[in-house]
């Protein structure tokens, strides 16, 4: 038991209460940033390449690859597939 004039460094922390989740709510882009505009050429029915989506975003590859990866498909749940075009380029598009 810990008594009343013990130092308060030396008493032991409550812990702190849980909150309870919040309900995820569909995320929408704003009109005019780089996650609309490459939502928007991702929708084409032919998909997009790394190369357009680097023209369009003035980002390395690297960072659309992790983009694609990482904000699409992890944190917003948006479905993402590749495939090799005919000519040899990889195309991105939003799977259905």
């Amino acid at each position: 038991m810990w008594r009343n004039d013990a130092p308060t460094w030396r008493r032991p922390r409550p812990s702190p209460a849980r909150k309870a989740p919040r309900a995820k709510k569909p995320v929408t882009a704003r009109r005019g940033r780089k996650t609309a505009k490459i939502l928007d050429l991702l929708k084409r029915p032919g998909g997009v390449t790394l190369k357009e989506l680097v023209k369009a975003t003035g980002w390395q590859p690297h960072s659309v690859r992790g983009f694609l990866s990482g904000a699409l498909g992890k944190k917003r749940g948006t479905p993402v597939e590749s495939s090799q075009r005919a000519d040899g380029e990889r195309a991105y598009r939003i799977s259905k």
